[in-house]
């Protein structure tokens, strides 16, 4: 279970940075420094405190926030080999939930499936 969260929070960081890189390197720095030295969030905060990392960027950006969220996401589900649609009353949160959901349960059917396989030879 430690190893799948590891992954998913890798592919999260990644998602992440891509995001942000619409403000280009020298931005997504930017973000990564007053996200640290406003708000003490690094980038591996992003996954145990989704709700304070949306607050902060919403707090240097106003409602342009809910761009780069967008791009985060688009990111991660493209990532996950996920489809990423816009819904009624979804926040990032409850889509990174449902990502991590499913990160969760592609890795137990590939684990199930391997569990289960004949080496034929």
């Amino acid at each position: 279970m430690a190893e799948e969260h590891g992954n998913f929070k890798r592919v999260l960081f990644e998602a992440v940075d891509e995001g942000l890189m619409m403000l280009g390197k020298s931005g997504r720095d930017a973000v990564y420094f007053h996200l640290q030295n406003l708000y003490s969030l690094k980038k591996e905060d992003v996954l145990e405190k989704p709700e304070a990392f949306v607050e902060s960027l919403r707090k240097i950006f106003g409602m342009g926030a809910e761009v780069i969220e967008k791009a985060i996401l688009k990111s991660l589900y493209d990532k996950l080999g996920l489809g990423y649609e816009e819904k009624e009353n979804w926040n990032f949160v409850t889509y990174l939930n449902e990502a991590k959901n499913a990160f969760r349960q592609n890795s137990k059917e590939i684990v199930e499936v391997s569990d289960t396989s004949v080496i034929l030879s």
